[in-house]
């Protein structure tokens, strides 16, 4: 059987990818389906690390509705990535994974605090990592954050779960004739202003040649695909 082209993988699963079709919190089929997914992975010796979003919760971005400054809003959606997290590793743990969450902002009675050497033991000991509370920091996006956390833990590609099937070169939803984007660099993806990650993130993984692979987590066994090597969705790179 073919072995695994990527040995420790970073995947970047947004809070709204948890609401499968609710309009708010997390939809128990899909989290199943998340931990499926993931258990697919884990089964090949694949060392994986999760960083979950909040959106689905809170999102510290639209602090302005509710009247607030961005910092407290970013603390409140940090803190609903933990909730997301917790859910997500009950149900690994439930499909017999072990697994890890640690946060960029302490709460010992819940997970622990985020260091990156004992990140990458755990992912040596076989356990899946999740990191919650993006980078601790108010005004930088979880995206940013899982860049971050794959740089910091040696990660040979970061995948960003999503609801498409990767980049187009404008939205497929209103333009019957978009044209899907198999490959693109960096410096592209910043020119053409997509909106696929944050500016801070795509600039960060740019520096560091850090590969993303922008997929659809809805297709199933799109992610074990991926760690062979398959080319699915849209990669960026150098």
């Amino acid at each position: 059987m073919a072995e695994p082209q990527y040995r420790r993988v970073v995947m970047k699963l947004s809070g709204e990818a948890l609401m499968g079709e609710e309009s708010f919190g997390i939809s128990p089929e899909m989290i199943q389906y998340v931990g499926d997914e993931i258990l697919s992975v884990c089964e090949l010796g694949v060392e994986l690390a999760v960083v979950v979003g909040g959106g689905n919760i809170f999102r510290g971005i639209g602090a302005d509705i509710y009247g607030m400054d961005r910092t407290p809003a970013d603390h409140m959606g940090m803190l609903a990535t933990v909730i997301n997290s917790l859910a997500l590793q009950a149900i690994l743990e439930k499909k017999g994974l072990q697994t890890r969450v640690m946060t960029a902002i302490s709460m010992h009675a819940v997970a622990e605090p985020y260091i990156s050497r004992r990140a990458v033991r755990h992912l040596e000991k076989g356990r899946v990592v999740i990191f919650a509370a993006g980078t601790g920091n108010p005004y930088f996006t979880t995206d940013t954050a899982a860049v971050l956390r794959a740089q910091e833990i040696h990660a040979q590609i970061l995948l960003k779960a999503t609801k498409v099937d990767g980049l187009y070169d404008c939205d497929p939803a209103t333009n019957e004739g978009a044209n899907f984007i198999e490959a693109i660099s960096y410096q592209k993806v910043i020119e053409n202003h997509f909106k696929v990650m944050d500016m801070t993130a795509i600039s960060l993984a740019m520096d560091n040649r850090l590969p993303l692979v922008v997929f659809n987590l809805k297709r199933p066994g799109s992610m074990r695909r991926l760690v062979y090597g398959e080319c699915i969705g849209s990669k960026i790179s150098v």
